[in-house]
């Protein structure tokens, strides 16, 4: 393959409005290398032309006569040992004008004193705003805080790649002697999730995280204030009836401890994520990430009926300023509170320990309740109880819906446990 055809002599006779030369468009110097002497735009420039996997491709070298001959031919002798080495130049040039931009933003980002892009920082506030929108408001601005006054101050700016896991469980150990263990724990945790999210974006390549697994010390669960005898729950129920307030908190009072969810997942419940017909309130659970099944009792069903004219055109079952914002934390307690019921008596995560009691009392599967309960199971059994029992909690649940209606009234107690 016969190469460098042209001479200097014949470029520099090239007239300046010249478009072609002998009759052709371009001259060729052999080996794909060619000028183009009619360039849309004006001027004149180099062209390669190369074939890689079976494709015929074109890629540009510069324009003459800023890029001279000389110059022309080293670029095109360095894309053809490219090619050589099966690496498409073109292909080549992307990756390396993205590099470029990724580094000028770096640069910049130093340059404001604001953390570089493989920083811990950047990466877990990119980690955040992936999850972010699949969070309630109150999960979404705790996590943020604990990033914020917990981790980014020592380790923010810091290449994530390079922190090791003693850096890591010193910002956790300070959590720890302030008293909130749980924090520790659940920053952890979370740590985890931020450098599995590095390592899958490349820019980190093993969770250091998982390496301090059982170096903090356990949380010792908070027992939530709750009712223990079904008389008194009974009663509590009939003074929910009796509740003069807002037609949305009363049926908030009576649909709670029907479902007995988390209270921020309670009060955050949307109108998309239940279906009356089916009589299901699916949802992910923000406390494990998971996706969660709540069956609907028939009486569960009728309460939603009922409020839905007046919630039912905004996003939240329980919302306020025209649906756009749930519930607050206060408003079910302070009822409570109205009805005769201290935070001592009962609290509203109390009443998932009286069902989850009193459903273990009767006989129902325990497992079934820490389906219902949606809490965390670990490893392989995690994976696959995502919707196990769901046919026994159905019955569970409007079992557990009648015996309310017998205490509310009452009437003489039936076993509820499902043969």
């Amino acid at each position: 393959m016969a190469i460098n055809k042209i001479s200097d002599t014949t470029l520099r006779a090239l007239k300046s409005d010249a478009t072609t030369h002998n009759g052709k468009t371009r001259l060729d110097d052999g080996g794909g290398l060619y000028l183009l002497l009619a360039v849309k735009g004006g001027g004149r420039a180099w062209r390669l032309d190369y074939t890689i996997n079976g494709k015929r491709k074109t890629i540009s070298l510069g324009k003459y006569p800023d890029t001279t001959l000389k110059v022309a031919r080293e670029f095109a002798e360095a894309a053809r040992k490219e090619v050589a080495a099966e690496i498409d130049p073109s292909e080549a040039r992307k990756a390396d004008k993205a590099a470029q931009k990724v580094q000028i933003l770096a640069d910049k980002r130093e340059a404001s004193g604001l953390p570089s892009i493989n920083s811990f920082e950047f990466v877990a506030r990119e980690w955040y705003d992936s999850r972010v929108t699949g969070w309630s408001d109150s999960h979404a601005s705790r996590t943020r805080a604990y990033l914020e006054k917990d981790l980014f101050p020592w380790l923010g700016k810091l290449p994530i790649a390079e922190i090791k896991a003693p850096a890591l469980l010193e910002c956790l150990r300070r959590v720890e002697e302030r008293g909130a263990t749980e924090t520790a724990n659940r920053l952890r945790e979370q740590s985890g999730q931020i450098w599995r999210y590095a390592i899958a974006t490349g820019r980190a390549e093993r969770d250091i995280a998982a390496d301090l697994r059982g170096a903090l010390k356990p949380h010792e669960g908070k027992n939530y204030s709750h009712i223990k005898d079904p008389k008194q729950l009974g009663q509590l129920l009939r003074d929910i009836d009796a509740y003069a307030g807002s037609p949305m908190v009363k049926t908030a009072l009576r649909l709670l401890p029907l479902v007995f969810t988390r209270p921020g997942e309670f009060r955050s419940a949307k109108w998309t994520d239940i279906d009356l017909a089916a009589k299901e309130w699916r949802y992910v659970t923000p406390k494990t990430g998971a996706d969660h099944i709540v069956p609907l009792s028939d009486q569960a069903v009728r309460y939603l009926v009922e409020l839905q004219p007046l919630t039912g055109n905004g996003g939240y079952v329980f919302g306020v300023r025209a649906g756009m914002r749930p519930l607050s934390e206060s408003t079910i307690n302070q009822a409570l509170k109205t009805l005769g019921y201290s935070s001592d008596i009962i609290q509203p995560h109390g009443f998932r320990h009286t069902a989850a009691t009193m459903l273990a009392e009767m006989g129902w599967n325990t497992e079934a309740i820490d389906r219902q309960l949606a809490h965390k199971e670990a490893g392989v059994k995690g994976v696959y109880q995502k919707a196990q029992y769901l046919e026994e909690r159905r019955r569970m649940m409007q079992a557990w819906a009648d015996y309310a209606d017998c205490l509310r009234t009452g009437a003489a107690i039936i076993p509820i446990k499902a043969a």
